[in-house]
C-alpha cells in the first residue's frame, strides 16, 4: 500500500467524468481501476490522502503518470478569466479531475463504443468486449479482463463481436482493429504528429469523427489543448456562451477546462440553476 497526499485529486469524479470507462466504485468504498492489462485498487479519504494498492515502484513507474500528478491542475484554474463567473462555478464542481494518461488503442476502441450512449452503457459494452475477448487475469483473488489487443479484435467476426452488444459500432471496431493489427494505422508512432495531423489521421479510421478525434486527442494522447464537443458540451455553449466559447483564451489547456464543463453540465447542480 502507498498513501499520498494530493492537492486537486477527486477519484469518484474522475471514474465519473466520462474519459475512462473502467475505474468503478467497489462496495468498500475503494475503486478498482483496469488499464489496459494492469489492475489497481484505490481509496480516496478525506479531501487529498489516496491510497494505491501497489509498491512505491510500481506507483512511480506506472500510477504517478497515469494519474498525471506531475501537473499543477490548480494554476490551470487560477488562468479562469475573472469575468467568466459560470467557468468558474464549473471549475469549483469539478475540481480535483486530471486528465488520464491513457493507451491510444483502447481509447480509440472505447470512444468509438462511446457514441450515442451513456456512460453506464459504454462501461457495460466496454467490459462485455473485455470479457469476451481480453485475457482473463488473477490478481489477490480477484478476477479481470484485460483490455482485447488489436490482433485479438482484428481475428473476430462482425457476428462473434455482435455477441457483445455493440450495435452498429460493430463494423467499426472491426474495421479500426484490423487497421491498428496490420499496421495501417500505426497509433505510437502517430504521437509524433501535430495536433491537426493526429486529428486528421484518426478520421480516417471508420466510426472516427470529429468529436471522438478529439476525445482520443485529449485522453489517448494527452492533448490537453484538445476540446471535444458533444450534446452536453454544445448545451453549455449554446446557453452559456452565446454559441461560442472562448477557447482562444486557454491556449494549451482548453481540455482541462471541458472536462470540468462536462462534468458540471451533467449534474443536478447545473440542471437546477437552469431549471432543466
Amino acid at each position: 500500500m502507498y498513501t499520498l497526499t494530493l492537492p486537486h485529486f477527486h477519484l469518484p469524479k474522475i471514474a465519473e467524468s466520462g474519459q475512462c470507462f473502467r475505474l468503478n466504485a467497489l462496495s468498500s468504498g475503494a475503486y478498482s481501476l483496469v488499464a489496459g492489462s494492469q489492475r489497481l485498487v484505490l481509496t480516496q479519504t478525506g479531501p487529498a490522502t489516496v491510497r494505491f494498492a501497489c509498491s512505491r515502484e510500481a506507483f512511480e513507474e506506472h500510477w504517478a503518470d497515469y494519474f498525471d500528478l506531475g501537473t499543477d491542475y490548480g494554476a490551470f484554474e487560477g488562468k479562469i478569466s475573472s469575468d467568466d463567473l459560470f467557468l468558474q462555478e464549473a471549475a469549483e464542481y469539478g475540481r480535483g479531475i486530471r486528465i488520464l494518461r491513457q493507451d491510444p488503442w483502447e481509447m480509440l476502441i472505447t470512444f468509438i463504443l462511446s457514441q450515442r450512449k451513456n456512460i453506464p452503457a459504454i462501461k457495460k459494452a466496454v467490459e462485455n468486449l473485455c470479457r469476451c475477448f481480453g485475457e482473463k487475469r488473477e490478481e489477490a483473488g480477484d478476477v479481470y479482463y484485460a483490455f482485447p489487443t488489436p490482433g485479438t479484435l482484428a481475428s473476430q467476426t462482425s457476428e462473434t463481436l455482435a455477441g457483445c452488444s455493440l450495435g452498429y459500432r460493430t463494423p467499426y471496431v472491426l474495421s479500426a482493429a484490423k487497421m491498428v493489427a496490420e499496421n495501417e494505422i500505426q497509433l505510437k508512432a502517430l504521437a509524433s504528429l501535430s495536433n491537426e495531423e493526429l486529428h486528421k489521421t484518426l478520421l480516417t479510421i471508420p466510426g472516427v469523427g470529429a468529436k471522438v478525434a478529439n476525445c482520443i486527442l485529449l485522453f489517448g494522447y494527452h492533448r490537453i489543448d484538445a476540446f471535444p464537443i458533444d450534446v452536453w458540451i454544445q448545451r453549455v455553449i449554446d446557453e452559456e456562451y452565446g454559441g461560442i466559447f472562448p477557447i482562444e483564451k486557454y491556449p494549451g489547456f482548453a481540455g482541462v477546462l471541458q472536462q470540468y464543463l462536462f462534468f458540471y453540465a451533467r449534474s443536478d447542480v447545473y440542471r437546477e440553476r437552469n431549471n432543466l
